[in-house]
């Protein structure tokens, strides 16, 4: 028995996953679906605080759940912004700095719903983490603008877009020969039409993103965001590889283009801009800042990756989130090992500002990797959620099946990435494999997940004192959004291997 934890280590039949079931020779089942069906009464699942800058375009739908159709309006609406009621969507812009408490209504046949919502006018955007999809995981070189409008619309048909999930991300080899009225990069024959993409994706309520880099060459071999020569000309080259050494044309060049490429991405419409090289360092960080700032638009700023924790104290004012590792992959161990490096860039981390550990490995088994077994999943989404992560998925948005969906839409298990304080969870408790993470929630109470990293099914403890809390408290599992009680001194759950739960306890 630990000293900071309680834990009883004993075989739990009703908590044995699927994938445990069959190694023991029991009959397999199908994956277990947490997350309960959404209610026909309308339910709005907004996010609670969004920042938008002076005299750029606003652009938020409110996702909601229910039968369509649902009517919507909104109490406090600041002048210079117009809500569809058929849509939910709210667009316009605002040109003076200020706070404004709006209050969102969603009404159907069933009911209605309400939520605060807060408009923070000011240099700050991305005031909660990033939610969306991103396309290299998946298709890697392979993709096109047809398959980018085509996850688009499977993000918006599934019905992922109605719980808080917004971009769509293009990541490496979009890139052609510079040109255009802002000598800038433009799309290559797989992105023909840049704008009417933009345009496209735009209509389905979302927002789009894009990728580039301040080197002369992409990881991928394309163009890159500076060059050797005035006219930015670029000539790919073949030879043997040295990133991440300051090699060119891994290297940043003598002619930065940073000001054209992202006056383009705002004439596009881009709402998104994945800044990858190594070293991530403050004078391409700023120029780049600089560029987004004066296109006009709110184009969220990703720096990628492996960023180093020395230079973050200079770049987390310019940047909206930054990689802390190097690229994940579809396995267990790779996955732990993301969520555990977070640990020591909590203190950076604010509304604003996110400590990216990377893409969710969630409905995926790409590039021959084994991929993450269902329990696994549950923990990897219950992870990213408690450290406030960017939620960026990267599977086929085209071919989600049941247990994913469930996986990708319960809203109280969002809500706790998405929460307001922007803090990250930090462990309270560890006896080995079984650990206790604890997440202050900006209405008071504690976000708490119960991980078992092993191989055996546990009970997992979580005690009051570890928490800080004295006296009895209400206490909600949130991955079945139903309520388990009141509890005294301590809460605990059957976990399976590899598996985690998420409760939220009330102050």
């Amino acid at each position: 028995m630990g000293s900071r934890l309680f834990l009883g280590l004993t075989i739990l039949c009703a908590a044995i996953s699927p994938v445990v079931a069959a190694e023991m020779g029991a009959a397999a089942t199908a994956p277990e679906i947490r997350t309960p069906r959404p209610a026909a009464a309308p339910r709005i699942n907004a996010v609670p605080i969004f920042g938008v800058r002076p005299g750029n375009p606003f652009l938020y739908r409110i996702p909601a759940t229910g039968e369509r159709p649902i009517t919507f309006s909104a109490d406090g609406l600041p002048s210079g912004l117009t809500l569809d009621p058929a849509t939910g969507q709210i667009t316009g812009t605002l040109a003076q700095p200020g706070e404004y408490v709006v209050t969102l209504h969603a009404k159907n046949t069933h009911g209605a719903d309400a939520k605060r919502f807060k408009i923070v006018v000011g240099e700050t955007i991305a005031l909660t983490p990033p939610m969306g999809w991103n396309s290299w995981n998946h298709y890697a070189s392979r993709i096109t603008g047809a398959l980018v409008l085509a996850n688009a619309r499977a993000m918006a048909d599934s019905g992922l877009i109605d719980h808080g999930w917004t971009y769509v991300n293009i990541d490496d080899t979009w890139q052609g020969a510079r040109g255009g009225e802002f000598h800038a990069i433009q799309g290559n024959e797989k992105f023909p039409d840049m704008k009417g993409l933009c345009d496209a994706v735009h209509a389905l309520g979302l927002k789009i993103g894009i990728y580039s880099t301040p080197w002369v060459q992409s990881y991928a071999g394309h163009i890159g965001g500076s060059a050797m020569n005035p006219e930015g000309t670029f000539t790919k080259f073949t030879g043997k590889k040295q990133m991440n050494r300051k090699v060119l044309p891994w290297a940043i060049g003598t002619y930065s283009f940073a000001p054209n490429d992202a006056r383009q991405w705002g004439a596009w419409g881009i709402d998104y801009l994945k800044y990858d090289w190594n070293p991530n360092e403050l004078p391409e960080t700023k120029a780049m800042y600089d560029a987004l700032r004066a296109s006009g638009r709110d184009i969220a700023f990703s720096l990628s990756n492996s960023t180093p924790i020395a230079n973050i104290p200079e770049l987390d004012r310019y940047a909206n989130s930054w990689r802390i590792y190097g690229d994940i992959k579809a396995n267990w161990k790779r996955m732990v090992s993301e969520a555990e490096q977070d640990e020591k860039w909590a203190a950076y981390q604010r509304p604003g500002h996110w400590n990216d550990p990377d893409m969710l490995e969630i409905g995926t088994k790409e590039h021959n990797q084994p991929g993450l077994t269902p329990d696994e999943e549950y923990t990897h989404m219950t992870w990213w959620c408690l450290l406030s992560a960017p939620l960026l998925l990267g599977n086929d948005l085209t071919a989600m099946d049941p247990f994913t969906l469930g996986l990708l839409t319960n809203d109280e298990v969002i809500a706790v990435d998405q929460d307001e304080l922007g803090r990250q969870a930090r462990p309270v408790a560890r006896d080995g494999d079984l650990v206790v993470y604890a997440k202050p929630l900006a209405d008071g109470g504690l976000a708490v997940g119960l991980f078992n990293l092993g191989s055996t099914p546990a009970t997992v403890a979580a005690r009051w004192s570890d928490l800080k809390l004295t006296g009895r408290h209400a206490v909600r599992d949130l991955w079945r959004q139903k309520n388990l009680g009141t509890f005294s001194d301590d809460v605990s759950m059957p976990v399976a291997p590899h598996s985690a739960e998420l409760v939220k306890i009330s102050r």
